[in-house]
């Protein structure tokens, strides 16, 4: 099992890594099975620091 969490978010990773072939290899191994998890809304540090 892998867990990665990333601020960036997957459709961004192309341009970021830059080479389209390593992309679509990285992607396709780390996107292919995986279950997302992706969260929206308000920073929670923002809340809580009021």
């Amino acid at each position: 099992s892998v867990i990665i969490a990333s601020q960036l978010p997957i459709a961004k990773w192309y341009d970021y890594i830059g080479d389209p072939t390593l992309a679509d290899a990285i992607m396709d191994r780390l996107v292919a099975n995986a279950s997302k998890i992706e969260l929206k809304g308000e920073s929670m540090r923002q809340k809580l620091k009021k």
